[in-house]
């Protein structure tokens, strides 16, 4: 899943260069780490949003994540929140990737980045790598990810250092303020869609609900943001839950919301392959919603709202994806295709029809 990029020479604007990889190890040697020798670096093509690089010394392996270096947009690849939350989850119950260093000064890397201990395992994204495992392992995965997801939201944020995380109430309104402003920024040139957008927001807008329940929220959990441990005795599990950039003190329900939202077929034209998480072979979003209600995970109250945002905000998602694709950004499967995603996930949200359940 990964594709090399040498630490000698950049021929993209994803890549880091020899100067850049000298810069990291110095931080990183500032931080504790003690490097066998110079770091190179392969860039993992998967992602859509943070450049994320597996670093090696030649006897150890770190991972690097940093923002996109054009195109951005403000506050959508806070790869420090990352570098926070899980800090404060390190040793508990929700397993995630022990962090090295941050640093916020843009001098080494022209942007912030992170650097965490690399976490092996499996990393299912493709719908191939999904069709390799057999019923029984693939339902053990799944029950795994949602135990994960409602033990997360069982975390006290408050106990683990994350009070000052974010606001715990009004979470839907700052979400849905938060998005329609990112939606300003990347909405494409597109009449009908434009159209879509603004009904739906009108809609959410209208029936923004009471927020009864507070938790750590991940906002974007699915099965290939995640390291899996698909053998030994104790079956599958999750290794580590990763890509947390979007995290914040939050409602759980908008969470859970968000995982149903990425089943939706759509989702392939954003990844730019048909993906696992939108496998006929998972449930459905009723049946994973069910599930981690059973996980011991939060009332799902005001569901059909929390789905119609979740698909607001996935396709707004998309938009960005093609923002910085427009903005010559973005290389690599499905950013081409990613705007098309964008009017189909309008569409889903919008046929949920009333959203004062």
């Amino acid at each position: 899943m990964s594709a090399p990029t040498s630490g000698s020479s950049a021929t993209l604007a994803t890549d880091l260069t020899a100067a850049e990889l000298v810069a990291v190890a110095r931080q990183m040697e500032m931080g504790g780490a003690t490097l066998a020798g110079p770091l190179t670096a392969d860039r993992i093509v998967g992602g859509r949003s943070n450049l994320t690089f597996v670093l090696t010394d030649g006897r150890d392996r770190w991972v690097l994540r940093t923002p996109p270096r054009a195109g951005r947009t403000p506050s959508a690849h806070d790869v420090e929140r990352e570098f926070r939350v899980c800090s404060a989850l390190q040793d508990g119950l929700v397993p995630v990737p022990r962090q090295v260093i941050s640093v916020t000064d843009e001098h080494d890397l022209g942007g912030p980045y992170v650097v965490a201990e690399f976490v092996a395992g499996a990393s299912v994204q493709s719908r191939s790598e999904l069709d390799a495992l057999d019923e029984t392992r693939l339902i053990g995965t799944v029950s795994a990810l949602v135990e994960t997801l409602a033990a997360l939201h069982r975390v006290d944020h408050v106990a683990v250092g994350l009070e000052r995380f974010g606001r715990a109430d009004a979470y839907a309104a700052r979400q849905l303020r938060r998005w329609s402003g990112q939606w300003q920024l990347v909405a494409p040139d597109d009449a009908d869609v434009r159209t879509a957008a603004a009904e739906l927001q009108s809609r959410l807008a209208a029936a923004i609900p009471e927020q009864r329940a507070v938790a750590i929220v991940h906002g974007d959990y699915r099965i290939d943001n995640t390291i899996l441990a698909l053998t030994g005795a104790d079956g599958p599990r999750v290794a580590a839950v990763l890509d947390w950039e979007l995290a914040t003190i939050g409602d759980p329900v908008a969470d859970v919301a968000m995982m149903c939202a990425y089943r939706d077929p759509a989702f392939d034209l954003i990844v730019g392959e048909t993906c696992a998480w939108t496998s006929s072979r998972i449930a459905d979003a009723d049946g994973l919603a069910a599930a981690y209600e059973s996980a011991g995970g939060a009332s799902l109250d005001h569901w059909t709202f929390h789905l119609a945002l979740a698909h607001y905000k996935v396709a707004v998602i998309a938009a960005g994806i093609d923002h910085r694709y427009r903005a010559g950004a973005a290389a690599g499967s499905g950013h081409q295709t990613a705007r098309e995603a964008v009017a189909p996930y309008l569409r889903a949200g919008l046929a949920l029809g009333a959203l004062t359940d």
